[in-house]
């Protein structure tokens, strides 16, 4: 077993439903891919390297700036596109971890929690804690317009410079906005479609400002939106192709349209009767796949819709295996679903959501390993 291509070039190659050489494989590129900070602290001190210099990326989940040395000891192919922040602290939640942190985001302990203000905004997390709840208080360094320039310059370093497949994120929505936008769409339809022609005509414009400051090889977009509970969809077929399919169809037309962007679709839950939809209208990236959610069988998943849309994610069952379970029984669960996805391209290796601050380091390795040693054709 050989690799023969390099990492965007076999990212695309599954984006487009071809078998490469292996299945691409992904950590961090996103912050629904990604590794809490205490859970890669204690990988990498599982695997003797340096614990020193560990960055903080997403400042809600705690999720961790994957290094390069872990890159290539997992044989990642993707890379997280977010900018560094200009001035870092080290920050210590407890015990023997150290991180380091923007310096504007300044958790303060308070009554048995860490607590982070922004203006009336708070969020907290126990100080025995692995993530924030509360607002979603995102530091930056950036005003948002300034912030999508950098972001766009420096998708174009890493084109340059790099062999990795990037994406573009938190900018876009995917016209759903939780619970209360399902009740509106019985009480206020015509709320909610004038909201989302304004929410159309908004990200179509951003995208070109996006063309404009250089982002032409970004390698995808997230659009989010989080359309599954447990059990089913947040709403009908007929509630998503009137209120969510038209608008959703139209903004992925014109980004295929005027460039090579993919689309990336973020979208937990049960959701499989809303996948011929996102079919229909174009989608090309569907994440994370969460296989342990009702009517969401993997085996079906791709029988039915395996040579139409690319599976990111279900490559390990993160809600009753990862985190639960013993190092072997993580990697038989690892062997048996990237088996199922793996034929016939369409499949980039991840599990299902971010790894959780609490699963041990032999579990992430099993995990890993077992995605590399089954990955190529």
């Amino acid at each position: 077993m050989k690799e023969t291509l390099g990492s965007r070039e076999r990212v695309y190659k599954a984006l487009n439903h071809e078998e490469g050489d292996r299945y691409p494989i992904d950590l961090g590129m996103h912050f629904s891919t990604g590794i809490s900070v205490f859970a890669y602290y204690h990988l990498r001190k599982h695997l003797g390297l340096s614990t020193d210099k560990i960055q903080l990326a997403d400042t809600v989940q705690l999720l961790a700036r994957v290094d390069d040395d872990i890159r290539e000891r997992f044989h990642v192919d993707t890379v997280l596109l977010n900018l560094p922040f200009k001035k870092l602290n080290e920050w210590n939640p407890r015990g023997d971890y150290r991180f380091l942190v923007p310096e504007q985001w300044k958790p303060v302990p308070e009554d048995g929690y860490n607590v982070v203000r922004r203006g009336e905004e708070k969020m907290r997390m126990p100080v025995d804690g692995f993530f924030f709840d509360g607002n979603w208080i995102q530091a930056k360094d950036y005003p948002p317009e300034e912030n999508l320039k950098l972001l766009c310059r420096e998708s174009e370093r890493i084109f340059k410079e790099t062999d990795k497949f990037t994406c573009l994120m938190g900018e876009f929505s995917a016209f759903f906005g939780g619970i209360e936008a399902a009740c509106d769409m019985i009480t206020d339809p015509e709320t909610v479609k004038e909201r989302n022609k304004t929410i159309l005509k908004n990200q179509i414009e951003k995208f070109f400002r996006i063309l404009e400051y250089g982002g032409q090889n970004i390698g995808c977009m997230e659009m989010n939106g989080d359309m599954g509970m447990q059990s089913g969809p947040f709403f009908s077929n007929a509630c998503f192709e009137e209120f969510i399919l038209p608008y959703f169809r139209e903004f992925i037309r014109v980004v295929h349209e005027n460039s090579n962007i993919k689309i990336f679709l973020h979208c937990c839950g049960s959701v499989k009767p809303l996948i011929p939809g996102f079919i229909e209208a174009g989608l090309d990236i569907l994440n994370p796949v969460q296989i342990s959610a009702n009517n969401m069988d993997p085996a079906e998943l791709k029988k039915e819709f395996g040579k139409k849309i690319t599976f990111w994610g279900g490559g390990c069952n993160t809600q009753n295996i990862l985190g639960f379970r013993d190092a072997e029984t993580v990697r038989q669960n690892a062997n048996g679903l990237c088996k199922i996805f793996k034929p016939g391209g369409g499949f980039v290796f991840n599990q299902v959501h971010n790894i959780m601050g609490n699963v041990p380091p032999e579990n992430i390795v099993a995990m890993l390993d077992e995605a590399y040693r089954n990955s190529f054709y």
